[in-house]
Parts: C-alpha cells; sequence; structure tokens
C-alpha cells in the first residue's frame, strides 16, 4: 500500500462508501516562539477551516510527551495517544489519512506512529492543506469513538546506542540541514554537529517546491547515492524524531524501510559523554 495520497483520491475516499478517518496535525517548529514569541496555534488554524470531517491531534501533547532527558519530541505515553487516537474516530479497521498545513513533517509524525503502533492502513496527504482544492468547513467534528488500541513494534525503533551502532554497521541519516549537520549554526540544542558516521541527507530535498513527494524513482535514487543499497540497514534522526519521520516516509515511498531515532539529536547532545563528529564528513 502506498503511503501517501493524493488530494483528488482523497477527495475520492472521503465521497465512497468506506471514507476513512482524517487528523489534522497542523504543527510548525516555531524558532520565534523559542525566543519567546507566540506559537503558531494549530488548533485556531484547524477552527478556522478544515477539511469537512477532520479531528484536530495536537503534535506536542498527543503525538509526544514532555521534552526532557529523551529528546524536546519523546514517545506519547500510549495510553494518551491511543485516547487521542480513539477520540478523533481512529479504529483498527478503518483507513486513516493524516495531513497538516503543507510541509509534511508532522502528519508523518502522526503516520509513524499509528504504523509503530499498529495500524495497518495510514496514509499522508501528499502536499497537505495546501493541495486540497476541495471546500473547508468550521462546524466542529464529532466522530463516533473509535476502537483503536496502540501496540507498538510494528516499525522498528533505536534509541541512542542503537543509532551509534547503525552508524558503523549500515547508514544513518541525518534530515536536517546541512549547516546544523556540520555544526555551522544550531538554532535549538546546545551542541551543534551530528553523530559520528551518520550521512547528511536533509528531509527539505524529498520534496519538489509544492511540497509534495519526488516520484519514487527519484527518492529511490538520491537515498542510493547516499548510501542506502544492497539491502543496508537504513535509520534516520533529525533535531527531536518529528522530519525524520518524514524522511522514514520518503524511503517508504521508496520501497526502503528505515528506522527512526525518535530520540534524536536533542537526545543525543544532551548527554556530553556522547561523541560529537562536525563538518561535511560522517566521521
Amino acid at each position: 500500500m502506498n503511503a501517501i495520497i493524493s488530494a483528488s483520491d482523497l477527495a475520492n475516499a472521503l465521497a465512497g462508501p468506506r471514507p476513512p478517518v482524517l487528523l489534522d496535525v497542523r504543527w510548525q517548529l516555531s524558532l520565534a516562539a523559542a525566543a519567546g514569541a507566540a506559537p503558531f496555534d494549530g488548533r485556531a488554524a484547524h477552527a478556522a477551516g478544515h477539511i469537512p470531517g477532520a479531528v484536530f491531534v495536537d503534535l506536542d501533547r498527543e503525538l509526544a510527551s514532555a521534552p526532557g532527558g529523551n529528546g524536546r519530541h519523546p514517545l506519547p505515553d500510549l495510553e494518551v495517544f491511543g485516547a487521542a487516537m480513539r477520540r478523533a474516530g481512529v479504529s483498527a479497521d478503518r483507513p486513516v489519512v493524516v495531513h497538516d498545513g503543507g510541509q509534511g513533517w508532522a502528519a508523518a509524525r502522526a503516520w509513524w506512529l499509528l504504523r509503530w503502533t499498529g495500524h495497518p492502513d495510514v496514509r499522508v496527504l501528499d502536499g497537505g492543506l495546501v493541495a486540497w482544492e476541495g471546500p473547508l468547513e468550521t462546524a466542529v467534528p464529532e466522530p463516533a469513538e473509535g476502537d483503536f488500541v496502540p501496540k507498538p513494534g510494528a516499525l522498528p525503533l533505536l534509541d541512542a546506542d542503537a543509532a551509534a551502532a547503525l552508524a558503523r554497521s549500515g547508514v544513518l541519516f541525518d534530515a536536517r540541514a546541512g549547516e546544523r549537520y556540520r555544526g555551522e549554526v544550531e538554532p535549538i540544542d546546545l551542541v551543534g554537529g551530528h553523530i559520528p558516521g551518520a550521512v547528511s541527507a536533509p528531509t527539505t530535498e524529498n520534496a519538489g517546491p509544492d511540497g509534495k513527494f519526488l516520484p519514487a524513482g527519484e527518492l529511490r535514487a538520491r537515498f542510493a547515492a547516499l548510501g542506502a543499497t544492497d539491502g543496508r540497514d537504513v535509520g534516520v534522526y533529525c533535531g527531536s524524531g518529528v522530519s525524520a519521520a518524514h524522511e522514514v516516509l520518503a524511503l517508504a515511498v521508496a520501497g526502503i524501510p528505515a528506522a527512526l531515532y525518535v530520540g534524536s539529536w536533542s537526545e543525543w547532545s544532551s548527554d556530553p559523554s556522547r561523541p560529537v563528529a562536525v563538518g561535511p564528513d560522517p566521521q
């Protein structure tokens, strides 16, 4: 099953006899908020207009636990996550489509969590809300309670030690911007640089100017050129496990399974005993 869905195919599915559950995960990383300005309010954006029937899901509160030693967006408490999914109408036997404002990072985080916890049929709206050409509504959706119960383990997950080992034995992609990988600038975390052995593979290069994923063949060629060849094990990290989920999704579109290091650089760099590499080379 393809992990993404076009806006036209979503419109047809919503009009069909078995419409998917639709989740709106509008969120964005705000450096202005880190400096004290008001953060982006996804809930307000949802209330101002959303795809009919879409239920808002809060990334910071329902798709992650509170920030701390495990990173800025650690795995959510499974009871909290499961309750949020059931509130949104998610059931084990009903397809789910997730979207955000267009960047795709937040939607990918929800896609990954649902797939990791065992939901068999989850797709991301390619291009996000920007790609949607249908009507919007402001009515508060009232879906029937779902029955989804998270059962983690369906997708591979890395901790810090496993990520370090994979950087030596397979391919570990760093999905952040190149300047953060090289340690030239670090606007969020305390230390700049990358996990020794990791390969720079910015998430932004997986999509075109419209925010839609590159064709599967182009993605395969990109990842092969970066070392994802011959069945090598692949993992991805980023700053806090959000944009890396988007890269795992891009790899899935390319037909390449990959593990996610959820703690990512925000966890790795919080421990001064962990090594840090700088510059353009993996080592």
